[in-house]
Formats: structure tokens, sequence, C-alpha cells
């Protein structure tokens, strides 16, 4: 089974985030099957850049189950 999570990138305290579908039993740093995108929590809110996705692939995944 497949799951969409967050796998963490960079310094402690300054994280950001891939957006990865993934196996459910893979660790947060393992294998991916697919990117769709990424998130940097520490950007303002406002900024478009904030969060980043891939929506084609975020629907196809999301059809599939």
């Amino acid at each position: 089974m497949l799951k969409i999570n967050r796998s963490p990138l960079g310094k402690k305290n300054a994280r950001h985030y891939r957006i990865v579908v993934a196996p459910e039993n893979s660790k947060l740093t393992g294998k991916n099957v697919d990117l769709l995108g990424h998130f940097h929590p520490l950007v303002k809110s406002g900024d478009p850049t904030r969060l980043v996705l891939d929506k084609k692939k975020l629907a196809s995944w999301i059809s599939q189950g």
C-alpha cells in the first residue's frame, strides 16, 4: 500500500520537506515512488513558494486510491 508523505530535508532547526508517494512501511528518508512537490514551513504563509505541488500528479495518485 502507498501513502502520500513528507520526507524531511535540511538542518535540524531549518527543515523543509518533499511531498512524496512512498510505500506505507518505508522509512521517512527511504525509497520513494514519486515526487509530488515540496513544503517550506519557515517561509511566510502568504508566499506562493511555501507549498509547491504538481496538481496533475497529485490528482492521479489520489484517483488510484
